[in-house]
């Protein structure tokens, strides 16, 4: 089928749906929901079989959803209807959640049921379980609906009309600042968390730190007590306050005078004067280090993926650390929502210069992919549990093999990013892997890619486990099972001997030299389109258009389709 996805962005959500539904077969273009008259005019260009709203904040036009099935894929249980439905379900602890496909009518989140599927819910931040339980539970939901069209079409099965007073989910509001607030001398840890982690990505909770007005994200429960409200000391960047029981650690904040989520020690110069607390048994650090069976476990869970240089440059210490240890493998493990997504845009626009702040983390970011290719005592793997974008893809091939888990979802490019060039050794890894023809498509295509489809085009090695604690327990089998294999030593040196051969043949400084010749153009050149495209990604400036590969049907030379099957 031709399938228009109607959109507010090319979120999480929306590059799984594509990937999803694209490797069923179905051909589907997209198109930001801009205003009504564009809208409309996509679906006149297409002429879609379906229009599907994986994440939408207003309503699909009249004119449209009357003329054509237009499916919402909601994230709340049938009957829940607002535009915070995640939020209200976060804040009130429901132990259960969903997501409802629902067909577009006049009433938002009011049509009828075409399918839903519900998931157990976690104490997590909005982000988090947005990426994970919503996503799994929508493409299933979605899946089941598509599965009912052709039916639908033939007069044989109808969706359910809502029956509201039937329904577990009733009717919320927007959620405001005011039912988010905190009151540090009467909530506890989990009250708070429940608030902070409601908020998490956007809005964000407003609040204050030293005084000044604020909003807060990327808490984390910490076993400290003091005082309600109380400042207790700084962990890494981020602060810790106490709450009627505990306390919280807040990792980034944004007050109106930056207008941009940093870390809180470097949104308030004043965090610096803080006790530097250790790190608790509870409380789990954005690097950590464990071992097990003669393998070492490297996690770094930076917030969304973003590595800052002196992020590189803590994890390359890690790194190092890690490889004097007596243990045969190194296991990167990434953070549970993201592997990496490269550089930290938001710092790099914080910066007293962009271009320079910049330069320096894309070359801490070579440094440390420089280490990882060149360990010659381990073998080395990187395991997936979330996604990988851009140079954090890129970090991921550095490693000897690269395993993933099912639904993870990769953009190993940069040109979206005003056609920044990239580095990471990216120019040697990827051809290595999935041959030069290829390595170019993907960099031209700036498209998401499937795990499933990365492991057959050779970008991964492996791909399993349904949901992250089966991927981590297997990958922790299989790099155990090598770690004692007993042609471990064979393998090892068949490793050194092909970097030693890679290496004769074109030196790493050789293909990083050449990468940051055209890195310093985007840095320092005369083309400021990196810098534009950052300005816009990192203040959340909304889209005055759909980027032509991801709406196809506005690309020249679009054939206008037959209307079979269209409505």
């Amino acid at each position: 089928m031709r399938i228009l996805f109607l959109t507010h962005a090319f979120n999480s959500l929306t590059q799984r749906l594509f990937v999803e539904l694209t490797a069923l077969g179905h051909e589907i273009s997209i198109e930001f929901d801009i205003n009504d008259s564009v809208s409309v005019e996509a679906v006149e260009l297409f002429r879609p079989h379906l229009v599907l709203a994986p994440y939408l904040r207003r309503a699909i036009p009249e004119t449209i959803w009357r003329r054509h099935v237009c499916l919402i894929a909601h994230p709340g249980i049938v009957g829940d209807r607002g535009p915070s439905a995640l939020d209200w379900a976060i804040l009130n602890g429901e132990a259960e959640w969903g997501v409802t496909v629902l067909q577009a009518e006049a009433e938002m989140d009011a049509g009828p049921v075409w399918a839903s599927e519900t998931f157990p819910m976690r104490v997590a931040k909005k982000s988090s379980l947005y990426r994970n339980e919503v996503t799994e539970a929508a493409v299933r939901a979605v899946r089941a609906a598509l599965e009912r069209l052709p039916d639908y079409r033939a007069g044989t099965w109808k969706p359910a009309p809502l029956d509201q007073s039937a329904a577990r989910g009733q009717r919320r509001p927007l959620m405001r600042q005011a039912d988010r607030a905190i009151d540090w001398s009467r909530d506890d840890t989990a009250t708070v968390l429940a608030r902070l982690n409601c908020g998490d990505g956007f809005p964000g909770v407003r609040d204050s730190l030293f005084g000044q007005p604020c909003h807060l994200y990327n808490a984390r429960a910490h076993a400290a007590t003091g005082a309600p409200g109380e400042l207790l000391g700084r962990v890494g960047e981020g602060v810790v306050r106490a709450t009627l029981d505990g306390a919280v650690w807040i990792g980034h904040a944004r007050t109106p005078a930056m207008g941009i989520k940093l870390p809180v020690a470097g949104v308030f110069p004043e965090a610096g004067a803080l006790l530097e607390m250790e790190a608790l048994p509870n409380f789990s650090p954005e690097i950590r280090y464990e071992e097990s069976a003669g393998v070492g476990y490297l996690h770094f869970d930076f917030y969304n993926g973003a590595m800052s240089t002196a992020a590189c440059q803590h994890l390359l210490a890690a790194y190092e650390a890690a490889t004097q240890r007596p243990t045969k493998v190194i296991v990167l493990l990434g953070g549970e929502d993201f592997f990496s997504n490269g550089l930290d845009l938001n710092r790099i626009e914080a910066a007293e210069s962009p271009s320079d702040e910049s330069w320096r983390n894309i070359n801490a970011m070579d440094d440390l992919c420089r280490a990882i290719l060149n360990s010659s005592r381990h073998l080395t793997i990187s395991a997936l549990r979330g996604n990988a974008g851009a140079g954090g893809a890129f970090l991921a091939l550095a490693a000897d093999r690269v395993w993933a888990r099912r639904g993870v979802i990769l953009n190993p490019h940069y040109k979206n990013m005003g056609n920044l060039y990239g580095s990471e050794y990216w120019s040697y890894l990827l051809p290595r892997r999935v041959g030069v023809e290829r390595a170019a498509e993907i960099m031209r295509g700036r498209l998401p890619l499937g795990a499933e489809a990365a492991a057959n085009m050779g970008f991964l090695d492996a791909v399993f486990g349904d949901h992250l604690p089966a991927f981590e327990a297997e990958a922790r089998t299989r790099a155990e099972a090598l770690a004692v294999a007993t042609d471990f030593e064979a393998r090892l040196q068949a490793k050194c001997r092909r970097r030693a051969e890679d290496e004769a043949s074109k030196a790493l400084d050789a293909y990083r030299a050449e990468e940051l010749k055209h890195m310093q153009r985007n840095f320092y050149g005369f083309d400021p389109s990196y810098h534009v495209a950052r300005h816009h990604f990192v203040r959340k400036t909304p889209h005055s258009w759909t980027p032509r590969h991801l709406a196809i049907h506005r690309e020249l030379g679009w054939v206008v389709p037959d209307a079979e099957g269209a409505e």
